[in-house]
């Protein structure tokens, strides 16, 4: 129905410290037809219109029209104005809830960081040495950067112990190969990083599972897993876990680190989380920091893209032996890749792009736990745990969104061991902008419940 009257209720005023305005007007609209309140075929006001009643100028407005026919939100009509798009079927790719990367902010534009950085990094340095080959643990000025970036985590850091990779994918590969060699064990969580058991795969580990209760890993499944296995190593993700979402408390890191001392076992710290949880307790790798290797990554907590990570090596331990075995994987992490991380640390762009997606990370939490109050998760954490009573089936499940349009991922992609439990990850950061996220949590949900009607608790 066109007309004025449908479109007032979804106006409403701007927020100031929301970010730009033109980006709060098109993101008005998406929420509005992900609700309802808009339709296909209901026509906006005219530009110059909504100006007024919003208190903006009128490029704001143009702006904020280009962005929803962007989006294919709404169509323009020359000489008519500009509808609510008619929904057509999805014909690309799912709306992401498979995939853990974080939000992209709102009110910051990557594309912009990027040129300012890129920009700085081309004026202090010599852009025939950023195309040029780099081996070694990374320049003082990168590592130097790194120190700074983990600082809040580990407290000062020698840059003499840190080596720069590109991405935790590689390092924890290149970690798994000099460490443990083929036909070796590594004991980890029964639910762990996909990432961690395709590494293991590839250097034929075989991944034993740690027994857990609702704290993380227990200290005495540890000691037996390693003296029944013969182990020598062990990974962890302590904080905001993948998949489960479980943040070890310190009492519990305490003691396995106690463990582990006394096991003679190496630890890999997988954190790639932690700078989301500044409430969480200190790493592992400050209560152990002779024996741990730290793995922290870009990726996870400011933009996937950006495939830079950190590794601090043990104390008393050299470098060599990772720096050898990354170079034989990947030769370098990409000069330039690592300019800019390094550029965004050091004029503080990195720490206000955390904040930003931690907010965000924050709002999506938000909306995710009114429709999933039973799962796991963490207040900033990129993804929930979602268990399934044993009326429903996650493959059947997974199945059903899929045909509606969405991607989740079974609890099969994690699990070290057989038989997998009946549970789904449940990932917010890879739907581009909350409108569409509420629409796919709310569908998602819908299905759930669906199947929980199918299958009623008083059948017997």
């Amino acid at each position: 129905m066109a007309g004025g009257d449908r479109t007032a209720p979804w106006i409403r005023p701007l927020d100031p410290a929301g970010g730009l305005r033109y980006l709060q007007i098109a993101d008005l609209v998406a929420e509005a037809v992900a609700t309802g309140r808009l339709r296909p075929g209901d026509r906006l006001p005219p530009q110059r219109k909504l100006a007024d009643q919003l208190g903006v100028d009128l490029t704001t407005v143009t702006r904020a029209y280009a962005e929803a026919r962007r989006r294919n939100l709404i169509d323009a009509v020359t000489g008519r104005g500009s509808f609510i798009a008619v929904r057509r079927e999805p014909g690309g790719p799912l709306m992401d809830l498979s995939m853990n990367i974080p939000p992209a902010p709102k009110g910051i534009r990557l594309a912009d960081l990027m040129q300012r950085g890129i920009t700085s990094v081309l004026a202090r340095a010599d852009s025939n040495l950023l195309m040029s080959y780099h081996v070694g643990a990374g320049s003082l000025a990168d590592r130097m950067a790194a120190a700074a970036w983990l600082e809040p985590l580990l407290g000062p850091v020698d840059p003499q112990r840190l080596v720069v990779a590109p991405g935790a994918q590689s390092a924890l590969s290149a970690l798994m190969g000099s460490l443990v060699g083929r036909e070796g064990v590594i004991l980890t969580e029964p639910l762990a990083y996909p990432g961690l058991l395709a590494a293991a795969r590839h250097w034929q580990v075989r991944p034993v599972a740690v027994a857990t209760d609702d704290d993380g890993p227990l200290p005495d499944a540890l000691e037996q897993a390693a003296r029944t296995h013969g182990a020598r190593l062990l990974c962890l993700t302590p904080t905001i876990q993948n998949p489960t979402a479980v943040t070890v408390p310190l009492a519990r890191r305490m003691a396995l680190a106690r463990m582990a001392a006394g096991l003679g076992l190496t630890i890999i710290e997988d954190d790639p989380y932690a700078l989301l949880a500044p409430e969480a307790p200190p790493p592992i790798a400050t209560l152990a920091p002779e024996r741990t290797f730290y793995v922290s990554t870009l990726s996870k907590v400011l933009t996937p893209g950006l495939r830079t990570a950190f590794v601090v090596v043990p104390s008393g331990t050299a470098p060599d032996a990772l720096v050898s075995a990354l170079r034989a994987h990947v030769l370098m992490p990409a000069p330039l890749m690592t300019a800019l991380a390094t550029d965004w640390i050091r004029s503080g762009e990195a720490a206000r792009l955390l904040n930003g997606v931690r907010e965000e990370a924050a709002a999506r939490q938000d909306l995710a736990r009114r429709l999933f109050p039973a799962a796991r998760s963490h207040r900033n954490g990129l993804h929930l745990w979602q268990p399934l009573p044993a009326h429903w089936d996650r493959y059947r499940l997974v199945e059903a969104a899929r045909r509606e349009g969405l991607g989740v991922t079974a609890s099969d992609a994690f699990s070290v061991a057989a038989p997998a439990p009946d549970a789904v990850r449940i990932s917010i950061g890879g739907v581009p902008d909350r409108a569409r996220l509420a629409a796919a949590l709310e569908k998602l949900a819908s299905l759930m419940n669906a199947m929980q009607a199918r299958y009623p608790d008083d059948v017997v």
